[in-house]
């Protein structure tokens, strides 16, 4: 039974010029577990965990922190466009109501590539922890040889993502439920983690002034170490904007999609400082060289045993499982929200939802097909995984700058319409919110970009192509996208008859400014 709430929603989408189309199935945890399982910290702490502490010590925690900080300029401003735009899609059609269509356009390409991308990364995220558990699962090798763990982390990873691709196929319903469950489970082995952490405590909280002596590598002292260490917070802490891009499948969007953008990120941000130090604090040996190597998985074993161990291990991979799952539901709904405005090449194949299980089956089997093929790229070039990773980062950032600095623009002009009372709102702050975090990302995105030989290159063999991978895969990838929009797409822009509103109103239509 359709409730009034849905009706109002599904007028609410009409005014947009959008019929609806995807099932409205999503409440408040549902939608706060969609963005949490993005961000999923227990996958991101077994990826980088160890780079991050062998680049800062102990003292990395406050690069963590700093990153919270950031990120949660965005997460603010962010909410308020989510009160306005409820839309799948998120960024993309954020940026479409407030700035250029081109600008849009590229801040969705963008986005959906850092997707795509992160989608392949989270699901090498496996090999991390699996092994770890019994040699089973070295289905190839078994970790002596050069390229064991590459190859094992792509078979791995394939898995994955095929699991995640039948999930999606069956539709919101399902993700729901297999969402839902893989964030109950990640909550809870976060704070069982945290508590045993604490029981097991050897030394106090200061432990998070001690930098290892890792300064020393930096012609600017530690700063450049934070600077460094902050990879690790970037790339666990953004994607937040998936529990607004899954506005059209959310009832009473306006309301709930803008709390559980904050809610993720700041659940994340809390839960992943508290595991940080708590970890620090009952490790054995802060110079122990399988933090640098093994990460928290060498935290978890040595400090609370081989049983215990391997149980929270199985709740990780369970996280990591529905964090992959976040990363393909947020790219499917970029290529669809793009793909009904005529963004793409053949956008009526990726538009189309199919009539039973009400979801965009083109996008979900492609997402999945490429993210594969980035997998194997992974098998002899292992040095690819952290290029990747940082990659991921840069292009979400750059989308996500896309959408501040013209949000910031709007309101330093002056037209910025008032949110309705009620809603979510930064009120007189939204000015400098948008304004620091456009500045943050900025910045960022020159941190992380800088071709620094010990974040892209640390081990031979040494290319200049693996050092300068942070500049080089972004830039060629947005020439080409912005290529395509300029030479193919952009004249062809519009809604298409078959997703349009039956009588949408032509007072309200939004129409990008161009």
């Amino acid at each position: 039974m359709v409730t009034r709430q849905e009706v109002r929603d599904d007028e609410d989408l009409a005014r947009f010029g959008y019929k609806q189309e995807l099932v409205r199935t999503l409440g408040s945890f549902s939608t706060f577990a969609i963005g949490f399982a993005f961000i999923s910290i227990l996958t991101g702490m077994f990826e980088l965990f160890a780079f991050a502490y062998g680049s800062g010590g102990p003292a990395s925690w406050w690069a963590w922190m700093i990153a919270v900080g950031g990120q949660l300029l965005f997460a603010l401003a962010f909410a308020e466009l989510a009160v306005h735009y409820p839309l799948a899609g998120s960024v993309y059609n954020w940026a479409k109501n407030i700035a250029r269509r081109g600008t849009a356009w590229m801040a969705g390409v963008s986005l959906t590539l850092a997707l795509v991308v992160s989608t392949a990364a989270v699901a090498l995220a496996w090999q991390f922890v699996l092994p770890s558990i019994s040699g089973v699962f070295w289905i190839y090798g078994n970790g002596t040889g050069k390229y064991d763990a590459a190859t094992n982390g792509v078979i791995l990873g394939t898995i994955m993502i095929a699991g995640t691709t039948i999930v999606s196929l069956l539709g919101t319903k399902v993700v729901k439920v297999v969402n839902n469950i893989g964030v109950s489970v990640e909550l809870v082995a976060v704070a069982l983690m945290i508590v045993l952490f604490l029981v097991h405590t050897k030394r106090g909280p200061g432990v998070v002034t001690q930098t290892n002596g890792t300064g020393s590598a930096y012609h600017i002292g530690y700063l450049g170490a934070l600077l460094v260490s902050v990879l690790l917070g970037l790339y666990i802490m953004w994607g937040f904007d998936t529990a607004g891009s899954v506005g059209e499948e959310t009832i009473n969007p306006r309301k709930t999609n803008p709390a559980a953008i904050i809610r993720a990120l700041l659940a994340s941000g809390i839960g992943g400082a508290l595991l940080l130090i708590t970890a620090f604090m009952a490790v054995g040996n802060l110079k122990a060289p399988e933090l640098s190597s093994l990460g928290l998985t060498y935290v978890i074993k040595s400090t609370l045993g081989t049983f215990l161990g391997d149980t929270l291990l199985v709740c990780v991979a369970i996280a990591i499982f529905v964090c992959c799952l976040a990363n393909q539901t947020g790219a499917v709904r970029m290529i669809f929200a793009m793909a009904r405005d005529n963004g793409f090449p053949g956008s009526h194949r990726l538009a189309r939802i199919s009539e039973r299980e009400k979801t965009p089956v083109v996008p979900v089997i492609s997402v999945a097909v490429i993210a594969i093929v980035i997998l194997l790229i992974n098998i002899r070039q292992p040095q690819l995984v952290v290029v990747v990773t940082s990659d991921t980062v840069i292009l979400a950032l750059i989308a996500y700058v896309l959408v501040v600095g013209p949000f910031a623009l709007l309101r330093m002009r002056g037209k910025w319409a008032r949110t309705e009372k009620g809603y979510f709102s930064l009120g007189r702050a939204g000015l400098a919110v948008s304004i620091a975090a456009f500045i943050w990302g900025v910045a960022m995105i020159i941190n992380i970009a800088w071709p620094r030989r010990g974040i892209y290159n640390p081990a031979p063999p040494f290319h200049w192509w693996l050092q300068w991978g942070g500049v080089l895969f972004p830039a060629i990838c947005l020439a080409i996208a912005f290529l395509v929009y300029w030479f193919v797409q952009r004249h062809k822009m519009g809604i298409l008859a078959e997703h349009a509103a039956a009588q949408p109103p032509a007072d309200s239509e939004i129409v990008a400014a161009e």
